[in-house]
């Protein structure tokens, strides 16, 4: 499966699609980015004349890349249009602020795959490679 395949695959669309690129992934982990555009509709009221990314974005983000994509991925040939990828919890630190325009990193690391349940340890970087935000994420295979 290529990475192009997992995309392909995601059960998301603009303006709720947050990959832009898978960069590395394998059983393990995956790492992946995206751009935050200016033009979001968020920004318009999350602070006057200052936007800032909301929280609940960064963590969607995180999930979208960190577990929905790996879980695509672990589950390969067995994905079919029956079964999705719940979030189930998450538990996660923000760090610093993600403005409009910023591009993220977002790598995460499976620390168990089991009975359905994935759950992973998933940081967030800025382009200066601070950490924005670390956590971890969980999610299940549910049937449709």
């Amino acid at each position: 499966m290529t990475n192009q395949d997992i995309l392909s695959k995601l059960p998301y669309s603009k303006p709720f699609l947050f990959v832009d690129e898978i960069i590395s992934i394998d059983e393990n982990g995956v790492e992946g980015t995206y751009t935050f555009d200016e033009n979001l509709d968020f920004y318009n009221g999350h602070f006057k004349d200052n936007p800032v990314t909301p929280g609940v974005i960064l963590t969607e983000v995180m999930a979208q890349i960190g577990l929905v994509c790996l879980g695509i991925f672990l589950l390969n040939e067995n994905l079919n249009r029956n079964i999705a990828i719940a979030l189930t919890s998450t538990d996660i630190e923000f760090l610093k602020p993600v403005f409009p325009k910023e591009k993220v990193t977002v790598i995460s690391e499976k620390m168990y795959f089991r009975f359905g349940k994935l759950k992973c340890k998933v940081i967030m970087k800025n382009e200066k490679e601070e950490e924005v935000c670390t956590g971890t994420i969980a999610g299940m295979i549910i049937s449709k």
